[in-house]
């Protein structure tokens, strides 16, 4: 079984930057994505970003092209959400996720998750 750990959550202004840490255990070949997802109050969660752990491919949701970059550090087993430009709609709780492939996650069929970390961007 895949463990996720988030770290790195926190309140930020508007135009800020955080960074977002994902420690994983218990990976096998069964899980190649991590990603990252979102889930703002009274919203559904949704897909923000995932990258292939094996080949690096990387998949972003429209909301956040050009601002937040996924990259994964496979000697430290963890991924990281660089998240920049942030805006108040970005404000949601981040749950890392595991999943066989990036197809599988984008379809949000997971097989791990975080226990969130709380984002909170102020205007």
């Amino acid at each position: 079984q895949v463990q996720l750990v988030e770290s790195g959550g926190g309140l930020v202004q508007a135009g800020g930057s955080l960074r977002l840490s994902c420690t994983v255990s218990g990976r096998t070949a069964t899980s190649d994505a991590m990603g990252w997802f979102r889930q703002a109050p009274g919203k559904e969660r949704e897909v923000v970003t995932a990258i292939s752990w094996s080949g690096g491919t990387t998949f972003y949701a429209d909301s956040v092209k050009g601002r937040f970059t996924i990259s994964r550090d496979t000697a430290k087993d963890t991924v990281y959400l660089q998240m920049n430009s942030l805006k108040p709609e970005d404000t949601a709780v981040y749950y890392c996720a595991a999943a066989r492939y990036l197809a599988t996650m984008k379809s949000g069929s997971i097989g791990s998750w975080g226990q969130g970390t709380q984002v909170t961007v102020s205007s």
